[in-house]
């Protein structure tokens, strides 16, 4: 399965939707790795079956074995961390965010890809995630290292698109059964 099979499943009231998936898998903002990372960590991050499973398919095609698994680390990592920051941004008691979290999170630090790669996945599995603060702890390391602010959108932009193809295709198949 490809993106080009992803798009054909995608029913016409969601036209837009397909557009977009065919649109950015033909970005130029991003490279390869950045992109086809993006598309893997999102798709992770939200774990509707066809989707991932349509998106790991073409990603394979052009990443490493490597930078699968760290897009797939990705995704990982920040389901955890989203939820743990989230809730501390979120509490009025701010207490908690003087305390040292205490979560193993290495694969951050040494993810396997360029760190910065990474980074652009950690930023649009957070936003698909809703945690505003790791967003911006994740866009903040992007700009200190001079990543543009149009790689970063293109980012957010994958896992905007991914989500929704997600939800469709989740939609279709509980009507479906």
């Amino acid at each position: 399965m490809s993106i080009d099979a992803l798009r054909d499943q995608i029913p016409a009231y969601a036209k837009d939707i397909s557009l977009n998936l065919s649109s950015l898998a033909g970005e130029t903002v991003l490279n390869d790795q950045q992109k086809w990372g993006c598309f893997l960590a999102s798709a992770h991050a939200i774990g509707v079956a066809p989707v991932v499973k349509a998106i790991e398919a073409q990603a394979a095609t052009i990443l490493s074995p490597e930078a699968m698994s760290a897009a797939k680390s990705a995704a990982a990592i920040m389901g955890m961390n989203n939820i743990y920051y989230r809730a501390l941004h979120l509490m009025k008691n701010q207490e908690y965010t003087t305390l040292p979290a205490k979560l193993r999170m290495n694969v951050i630090a040494n993810p396997g890809v360029d760190k910065m790669d990474f980074e652009l996945w950690s930023t649009a599995v957070s936003a698909i995630n809703g945690c505003g603060a790791c967003m911006d702890a994740h866009e903040s390391e992007l700009r200190k290292h001079g990543i543009p602010n149009t790689q970063v959108q293109a980012a957010l932009r994958i896992g905007a698109v991914v989500h929704a193809a997600s939800r469709i295709i989740a939609s279709e198949t509980a009507l479906a059964n």
